[in-house]
């Protein structure tokens, strides 16, 4: 058994939550967290305070990065604090402890709205039928394309995890999650596109923790095995030996 520490911010939320099921009896579990959680230990703090946040991540080896507001409607007053600061604040609180390792919780709204364009929108919609028979999957490295300010603050926060992995020396990897619900399963013909099961993100965390010291920096998308995903996690699956165990089409109820 793994005795690596592992600090997870937001684990009061919907991801935080899978990830603490798969790994806590695994790792050393510490939470950040505005709101207490029982049975570990538990820094409550805001991360938008650099320096109340800081004690928690001493003697941490891997910091997994989930607290944000994730509202893609979200105005910029809201997204502000944690997603840009707060960003900031946990990667340089990490920096000062000499965390060696942070995993950031990124999106697919960092690429999103190539949905305004085809095939990409029709995937999207569940249009099927209009989509050719042969088109391109976007990547790891297709131009970004937010969607709303939410995603530009995790266009941001790439740009910022590539900033301390090459000043630093810091290994940073960036996880474009996909979307993750409270049902989990498909909810909107956008779903049979884009969803990821809540065991598929955690077994996806677990694997960059577990990856490689010499993984320096990377950006991964992460959603289940989807037969119409526009999104390519072939990188995924060769770099850190992602293997989704779900799939959208397994909810499928009107085929």
């Amino acid at each position: 058994m793994s005795t690596r520490n592992i600090l997870v911010t937001g684990m009061s939320g919907l991801i935080g939550n899978a990830v603490r099921n798969r790994l806590e009896s695994k790792y050393t579990l510490r939470a950040l967290n505005r709101r207490h959680i029982s049975g570990l230990e538990c820094y409550q703090a805001d991360i938008v305070n650099l320096e109340e946040i800081q004690p928690a991540f001493n003697d941490q080896d891997v910091v997994v990065h989930l607290a944000a507001a994730v509202d893609g409607g979200a105005s910029w007053d809201d997204l502000l604090g944690p997603n840009v600061i707060g960003t900031y604040n946990v990667f340089e609180a990490a920096r000062r402890a000499g965390v060696k390792r942070i995993i950031y919780a990124s999106s697919g709204a960092t690429i999103s709205d190539w949905e305004r364009e085809s095939p990409y929108g029709e995937i999207a919609g569940g249009d099927y039928k209009q989509v050719p028979d042969n088109w391109t999957k976007l990547t790891h490295e297709s131009v970004t394309r937010p969607s709303g300010l939410y995603g530009c603050t995790k266009v941001w926060g790439e740009a910022l995890a590539r900033h301390f992995s090459d000043t630093y020396d810091i290994s940073v990897i960036c996880l474009r999650i996909g979307a993750v619900n409270q049902e989990n399963q498909p909810t909107s013909p956008r779903h049979f596109s884009v969803w990821c099961s809540q065991d598929d993100i955690a077994q996806m965390v677990e694997k960059c923790i577990e990856a490689p010291d010499d993984l320096q920096f990377d950006t991964f998308f992460v959603v289940s095995d989807n037969k119409w995903s526009y999104r390519d996690i072939s990188h995924s699956k060769t770099v850190v030996g992602y293997q989704p165990k779900d799939a959208a089409e397994e909810h499928r109820r009107d085929s």
